[in-house]
Order: structure tokens, then C-alpha cells, then sequence
């Protein structure tokens, strides 16, 4: 399998290149040259794989020569043998033909956890086996942060750097970042928002002079291609526990950067019979304004209470225009280097292709809150806000109402205090082993919403390392 830029320039990758980088030299993401096709045969002999065996099944083509079957089916194990539900993403009822994929029982209880805790072990192994050294650096709008602390914190191999946006993530996804202890674990706090810092980030991978020559940047968001392709495998996963691919099922994904449903999307590509794909947002609702309205333009930012979707780009929606404009990168490089200044739209029938595949919703924090009361006081479920939004969109969407509709659950409910106590309910107990974090002591250090100053930042540690 080999992986190109969706901006057109360079020579195909190798899936261990594309893990290694992150994000292409020309500013583009990477992309699969081709998806593999399951058959419904095929996808019917999977139904009683465990989740590990599954992921294999899933994800190996992608991967190919990169990795000996057994190492990689290791590397899988190893990443979901602590998460603290024996199904990994197990399925629940909420109403009838309607259901949470529960993505909180990882270790930081979030959805990255699925492609983090992999993420860290394929770079452990190719680092090892490259004898080589990376410096991660990566940008949070709350959860990614500390599942790549997690997924990365014990290699040896690794310096890494995550900016967060200050005072604008909760305060328990602050705390799981900055106690996390090792000399190379860095935090910092941007003072701007989730926006600055993902811009902050990019530009770092354009020019990483700043660095040791013997130093390369490895990216942790799912700007990173492996990140994506660990997220497509409980798509299938709960398709297939509903009766897949004899029956259709739809899904309702929370979503800010765009990576989670673009998972979907590539599953449905491969062969998952998906019906509906709701794109779930919140009042930062560029996606829903672009799906609903043809509408691609930036407002002004807007303080929720589900602050993993306070995000105005979306990066892997990159990934899914290059599909859409027929993979030319020549139309797809002008649409991005325009959408920073102007209104944009699509053709007509462009449009109609994006309508063809999503729908979307946007959900107020008014909203979210009666939701999350009215799902405790009536099915004895706490939701997350942004599942909220999710189980919210999902039912403002529906077209079949025989068609089960799975909300992704992305988070854990007590990660997100503000939100369940405006919604008037008791902060749910955060598992055993967090359950001392507002005892732990932080580490980070607040930093101007600047490139330079970042690079310098970046620079000294690494020079007191030395």
C-alpha cells in the first residue's frame, strides 16, 4: 500500500514513511492511493472475531510489508489489554434502534485512546528498528493531548509537545496532560484557541530547522494517517454486532477535526453497508453550514460546553474534498488556500455528492444540557456533551427509524463537570486510576500564540537534553 499527498506534490509513501511524518513536505495530507473493497462475504465472516483479531483483518491491508503479522497482532493486543471493558468498544441500547458505541473505556477514557495507544507502539517498534529518535508535536483541543501522553509517555525514543489552547479545556482533560510525569513530557499553553495551535503545529512540520539535525517531527493528530486507520475498525465493529452487511446501520459521530467520521466514511467506502453518516457539531458549525447550506466560511469562535469541537478547520476534511473534487490536487491546493479569506462553496453537483453521503445537525449548549438531564432522568445514562450532541443530531437527522442509529460515545462523562452540572446532575466518580488527579502535580508552561516562540521553546529543551 502506498500513501500520497492530497496537494499533489512528492513521490509515493510507504506506510512507514506516512507514520513517520505526519503531514507531507507540500502542506497536504496523506491518502491511501487506492482503498481496499470487503466484500459481504467477506465482512460476514468477521462477526465472531474479537476486537483485536478484527482491527488485524481490518487494517492490514494498509499496512503490508511494514509489519510481520504477528508483530502487528502483538502491537494490537498490547494497546487494548488495559482498556476496562472486555469488548474494547462494547454497544449499548439507549432506545429502540438506537445505540452508544461506548469509545471511553481506554485509559484516558476518549476515542483517541483507539489510535493513540497503537500509534505509540508502531513508533516504538520502527524507531527501534531504525535505531533512530523523534520529537512528537502535536496540538489538543482537549483529548488528544493526553491519550498521546499516554500512548507515547514510555518510549525511550521520544521527546514530546503538546499545545493546548489556555484555559479553554476542561479542567480534568488539563489535569490527565500536565501530571503526566518524564522528563520528555512537555505542555504547553497557547494563549489563543485549538485553531492557533493546529496552525501552530503545521507550519512547525514546514520548516523544522529549529531542530537537532538528527531530530524529525512526528505528528500525533489525526493529521497522522495511522491515527485515521485505527479509527475505521469499530465502525465495523458495531456494524457488524447489529447484523452487518446483511442489515444497514447509520451512525451519529461528535465531530470537530473531521477525523472520526471521515473513519466512517472510509468504512462505507470498503464496503460497510452505512446508510446515514451524521456529522454531529456544535455552535462552531462551519461542517453543518457547508453539508445543510453549501456554506464553507469562518465566523468567529464560540466557547461551548463540548470544547473538543470549539474548532473553526477542520484538517481531515482536506482528506475528503481531494475525494471529492476527483482527487485533483490543483482544485483541492486552490479551495484550501482560499478558504482562509473568503466564503466558499462548491459546484452544484459537488454539493449533491456531499448531501448524497452526510447529514449534519448543530446543537446549542442549551440543547446539550437538557439532553444530557433528559437522558439521565428518563434511560439512567450520563452522557458527555458531546455525545449529547451526537444522540441530539442523530435524532434530528434520522430518515429510517428501522435503520439502528449508533451514536459514537467519545468521552467519558466525567471528564466534562461544567456541562453535567448545568444540566443539574451529580459529577459522576472518575475511574480508580484517576481517581487522585486533582492531587497530582502540573507541569506546563503558558506561551504566546507564536511560531517562533514555540520553536524556541521546543529547541531549548531539547538542548538541555543534550
Amino acid at each position: 500500500m502506498k500513501y500520497i499527498s492530497t496537494r499533489g506534490g512528492g513521490t509515493p509513501q510507504s506506510f512507514e514513511q506516512v507514520l513517520l511524518t505526519g503531514l507531507a513536505p507540500d502542506g497536504g495530507l496523506y491518502v491511501p492511493v487506492e482503498l481496499p473493497s470487503f466484500s459481504p462475504e467477506q465482512i460476514a465472516s468477521w462477526r465472531d472475531l474479537s476486537y483485536v483479531d478484527l482491527a488485524l483483518a481490518v487494517i492490514s491491508p494498509f499496512i503490508g510489508d511494514a509489519l510481520q503479522p504477528d508483530e502487528l497482532k502483538r502491537i494490537i493486543t498490547e494497546s487494548y489489554a488495559d482498556f476496562g471493558h472486555p469488548e474494547v468498544a462494547p454497544l449499548t441500547a439507549l432506545r429502540e434502534h438506537e445505540y452508544l458505541l461506548e469509545l471511553y473505556h481506554g485509559p484516558t477514557l476518549a476515542f483517541k485512546d483507539f489510535a493513540l495507544q497503537v500509534l505509540g507502539r508502531l513508533l516504538d517498534h520502527v524507531l527501534a528498528k531504525n535505531d533512530q529518535r523523534v520529537v512528537i508535536l502535536g496540538a489538543t483541543s482537549g483529548d488528544t493531548g493526553s491519550a498521546a501522553l499516554e500512548g507515547c509517555r514510555h518510549s525511550d525514543r521520544v521527546d514530546i509537545f503538546i499545545l493546548h489552547p489556555h484555559q479553554r479545556v476542561s479542567e480534568v482533560q488539563r489535569r490527565q496532560m500536565t501530571t503526566v510525569p518524564g522528563d520528555n513530557v512537555f505542555n504547553l499553553a497557547v494563549e489563543g484557541n485549538f485553531d492557533d495551535c493546529q496552525r501552530i503545529v503545521k507550519a512547525a512540520f514546514s520548516d523544522q530547522s529549529f531542530l537537532p539535525d538528527d531530530r524529525q517531527l512526528v505528528a500525533v493528530n489525526s493529521i497522522n494517517w495511522a491515527r485515521i486507520l485505527m479509527q475505521i475498525v469499530y465502525y465495523f465493529a458495531a456494524a457488524l454486532r447489529l447484523g452487518a452487511p446483511d442489515r444497514q446501520v447509520s451512525f451519529s459521530v461528535p465531530t470537530g477535526n473531521f477525523g472520526d467520521i471521515y473513519a466512517g466514511y472510509l468504512a462505507k467506502q470498503m464496503g460497510l453497508p452505512v446508510d446515514q453518516l451524521v456529522v454531529a457539531t456544535n455552535q462552531n458549525d462551519i461542517l453543518h453550514r457547508f453539508i445543510s447550506n453549501n456554506d464553507y466560511s469562518k465566523t468567529q469562535l464560540s466557547k461551548t460546553y463540548s470544547p473538543s469541537m470549539d474548532i473553526l478547520v477542520s484538517s481531515n476534511f482536506e482528506r475528503y474534498l481531494f475525494d471529492l473534487f476527483g482527487r485533483d490536487s490543483a482544485q483541492l491546493t486552490d479551495f484550501m488556500l482560499r478558504s482562509s479569506k473568503e466564503r466558499l462553496s462548491v459546484s452544484e453537483s459537488q454539493w449533491q455528492a456531499v448531501q448524497a453521503i452526510f447529514d449534519s445537525a448543530s446543537v446549542s449548549d442549551e440543547t446539550t444540557c437538557r439532553v444530557i438531564s433528559e437522558t439521565a432522568a428518563e434511560l439512567g445514562k450520563l452522557l458527555d456533551p458531546h455525545t449529547a450532541i451526537g444522540v441530539e443530531s442523530g435524532r434530528l437527522t434520522r430518515k429510517n427509524p428501522q435503520v439502528p442509529m449508533i451514536t459514537l460515545a467519545t468521552a467519558h462523562p466525567a471528564k466534562f463537570s461544567e456541562a453535567i452540572t448545568v444540566a443539574g446532575l451529580d459529577l459522576p466518580e472518575l475511574p480508580a486510576h484517576l481517581a487522585d488527579l486533582f492531587e497530582r502535580e502540573e507541569r506546563y508552561s503558558v506561551i504566546a500564540n507564536d511560531l517562533g516562540e514555540v520553536s524556541a521553546f521546543i529547541s531549548a529543551a531539547l538542548g538541555q537534553q543534550a
